[in-house]
């Protein structure tokens, strides 16, 4: 585990989106790595990847410690309100991370408000190192599983507005825009 914690941020993210990014080959058939899905023809022409990216973050507790988080993500649309993706980002101390995930969207899911979404993602965070490793539950060696869920507005077909639930140290807002 050291090993990989040595290569740092940047190879960690990439390690963690190629398990996530395709087809695994194995005894001359392909298994779905993953990501479910990722190999099915698109169905009709709408969009097939959504970004993600908050430059903010409330933060349920005041610490001194605590730094301004960015995250930009990038998912790939896939049927049935399934997705898969990537983040990469800041976190809470100002370190460099990168979250690889799986999700389920539920569009339309309150009747009256029909704009209204809700989504949640699950994957492995990367980047709570050093002094910080303790700040997240279930970490070894920088990585730990997370479960993050969101509700969000679609302004249009291509855009919304969206508020991820970040355990219970804090909320992120954020925009999207599929493409």
């Amino acid at each position: 585990m050291k090993q990989l914690q040595a290569l740092g941020p940047g190879l960690s993210a990439a390690l963690l989106c190629a398990a996530l990014s395709g087809p695994v080959h194995a005894e001359g058939r392909v298994k779905e790595a993953l990501c479910p899905g990722l190999d099915e023809p698109a169905r009709g022409t709408g969009p097939r990847y959504e970004a993600f990216f908050s430059p903010y973050t409330h933060h349920w507790t005041y610490s001194e410690e605590h730094k301004q988080v960015y995250a930009l993500s990038l998912s790939r649309l896939l049927p049935e309100g399934r997705f898969c993706g990537f983040s990469l980002f800041s976190n809470s101390f100002g370190q460099p991370s990168a979250y690889a995930f799986i999700g389920k969207s539920w569009p339309g899911f309150w009747a009256a408000q029909p704009n209204v979404y809700a989504s949640v993602s699950a994957g492995i965070i990367y980047g709570y190192v050093g002094k910080y490793k303790n700040k997240v539950p279930l970490n070894l060696g920088g990585f730990a599983p997370a479960i993050i869920p969101a509700i969000g507005y679609r302004l249009s077909p291509s855009a919304a507005v969206e508020v991820q639930l970040l355990g219970t140290a804090a909320f992120m807002l954020g925009a999207t825009w599929r493409f």
